[in-house]
């Protein structure tokens, strides 16, 4: 009788009810968006109760789709949107305020205040100070609601990322856990000591006890029916930040192996092995915790990859759908000197600019629709050729292959030319829902349903490679380096 686990990915817009065989095949999935809150400040915020209720509705939808007898389930496991930051009774599992999304800024005079403290912030999280990390944004909740800071008072107060909002609700045990890698972004978490950092938590006015217990990402954290849908509780085990799961089911399980993750916005990750390696112009961060071993990942962050084609839809009108960009940017004419940075929130690694303004330069007579969505997907490879160069410098390896994921993969425009733009492979995962299918596969892995082989050892699903001379991707990138160059000058 066929095994399977049940993952769910909650991202940024969408949260997603995966079903994995013992093969770590895709059975079926069901998604279900959620709102996005945005205010005239543009504040980014997601009820987090409209986020639970898809949770156990996208569960019954993939039981019904799929037919699946719910006695094969052996277990779930959670990969969520990280950095999101959220207050919530310990009492309830009610939360107190709609979550803040990663993408907002709103806290940066928090980060300005702390500035003097940068340098320790950074050596002991490996995080920059920013509002893009969960701390300042817990900060502001503190500060600016009332209820949640009366809250802390009562010592009822959780602070955590959804991953533990989703475990204290889905959990016959109500438990308030998180794992290392979803703990590491929130800029509370000493790397080395893999604990809380009463210090960093005490310069941004957290009380650590408000934060989740610290567990392996292959942990048991509880057990669950979903609801009901379940005839009896399975353990809920694997529990990743979307980003380390895509990492994981990439098989980036080796230092020096490379991945980017295209969504809303970007990851590009780098294993570098058992021990944290700080560096100046990106941020360290933990992989994953496995059965009492830790793994550290490089890793820079875009904020606006598909929400830059995502602005072409919505806001320009130039395109109705992402499946147009990659056909319309083919088309389009050389207009040397035309770049667009998508600074729409600041700029992130490797630039930490919260006040980089987005721009197009280069504009002339000959640029037109074609051409604007041409320097959209374009800005997408460049930033992500930003990070991996980076990357190369700092761990002294050159990246001969780059390990991609996310729905824009399927655009072979946007592919080819950050093929060329590295100068290097791009290998496309055959499967999209790798967020979630990295929990599922430590879940599978520690209750010995799948073999290691089967798991990661998968043809890619397109290869792409250089096409282009070097001497003209050195032309194009110093162009773009002058773009940000004015991005940030604004």
């Amino acid at each position: 009788m066929n095994q399977y686990i049940l993952s769910f990915d909650q991202s940024t817009s969408t949260t997603k009810a995966l079903l994995f065989d013992q093969n770590a095949a895709l059975v079926g999935r069901a998604d279900i968006p959620h709102r996005q809150i945005v205010n005239d400040l543009g504040w980014v915020e997601h009820d987090a109760n409209e986020i639970l209720a898809n949770v156990f509705k996208a569960a019954e939808q993939l039981l019904l789709q799929t037919g699946v007898d719910c006695t094969c389930i052996k277990a779930v496991s959670i990969s969520n949107q990280r950095e999101t930051a959220l207050a919530w009774d310990r009492t309830t599992g009610k939360p107190l305020h709609n979550a803040i999304v990663w993408q907002c800024t709103r806290a940066q005079a928090i980060c300005e205040a702390l500035a003097s403290h940068k340098v320790l912030i950074h050596a002991h999280t490996g995080l920059h100070l920013s509002p893009y990390f969960s701390a300042a944004k817990f900060s502001w909740l503190l500060k600016h609601v009332a209820i949640v800071k009366s809250s802390a008072e009562n010592q009822h107060l959780v602070l955590s990322t959804m991953d533990s909002f989703l475990l204290y609700n889905l959990s016959e045990e109500k438990v308030v856990k998180t794992d290392f890698s979803n703990a590491s972004r929130t800029q509370l978490l000493h790397l080395k000591k893999l604990q809380w950092d009463e210090e960093v938590a005490e310069l941004f006015d957290i009380p650590p006890t408000c934060l989740p217990e610290l567990c392996d990402s292959n942990a048991i954290y509880g057990h669950t029916t979903l609801g009901g849908l379940l005839k009896k509780p399975v353990p809920i085990c694997g529990v990743l930040g979307d980003s380390q799961g895509a990492l994981f089911a990439q098989g980036c399980l080796q230092e020096g192996l490379t991945k980017a993750t295209y969504g809303t916005g970007s990851s590009i990750m780098m294993n570098i092995g058992s021990e944290a390696v700080l560096c100046d112009d990106l941020v360290t961060s933990i992989a994953w915790g496995m059965d009492g071993k830790i793994t550290y990942v490089l890793e820079g962050n875009i904020n606006y990859s598909g929400a830059t084609i995502s602005y072409l839809i919505e806001n320009l009108g130039l395109i109705a759908s992402a499946k147009e960009a990659g056909k319309l940017a083919q088309s389009a004419k050389d207009v040397q000197g035309l770049y667009m940075v998508p600074a729409f929130s600041g700029l992130g690694a490797p630039y930490w600019d919260a006040d980089a303004r987005a721009l197009i330069i280069g504009l002339d007579r000959r640029t037109g629709k074609a051409e604007l969505v041409k320097a959209a997907e374009q800005a997408i490879a460049y930033q992500i050729a930003d990070i991996v160069f980076l990357m190369q410098k700092h761990s002294k390896q050159n990246i001969t292959s780059l390990r991609v994921d996310g729905g824009p993969t399927n655009d072979s425009f946007l592919m080819q030319f950050q093929a060329d733009v590295l100068q290097s492979e791009v290998r496309v995962a055959n499967l999209e829902e790798l967020s979630g299918q990295g929990p599922a596969l430590l879940a599978a892995l520690k209750l010995g349903i799948l073999d290691r082989q089967i798991a990661f050892n998968r043809e890619p699903k397109a290869l792409y490679h250089a096409v282009m001379n070097r001497t003209d991707r050195d032309e194009l990138y110093k162009g773009w380096q002058k773009a940000v160059a004015k991005a940030l000058s604004c």
